[in-house]
């Protein structure tokens, strides 16, 4: 049992199976399509964010980030090469 197309018989499960395929594909892509198009957020309040000077290194790889704004005055430390870098000094 199927469906004629032309001289071929296409059997119905798979035209079933094409068709959900097609409505998953289309709504995955306007789902993305749709995550893209939102704004981003407003930015933080100017007495949200506190300066800061904190110098980082990772003790792996030796890379240096230097922290100038922070949530709040004494950060978390960031992480690099999935460990938390170490503290260098504050620059006050």
């Amino acid at each position: 049992m199927g469906t004629t197309i032309g001289s071929v018989t296409v059997p119905i499960f798979k035209i079933i199976v094409a068709v959900v395929i097609a409505v998953i594909l289309i709504r995955l892509g306007l789902a993305m399509l749709r995550a893209l198009a939102t704004p981003i957020p407003d930015p933080p309040d100017p007495g949200e964010l506190r300066k800061v000077r904190l110098h980082y290194r990772c003790s792996l790889c030796g890379t240096e980030v230097r922290m100038t704004i922070a949530n709040d005055q004494e950060p978390d430390p960031p992480r690099h090469c999935m460990e938390e870098m170490d503290l260098l000094t504050t620059e006050d």
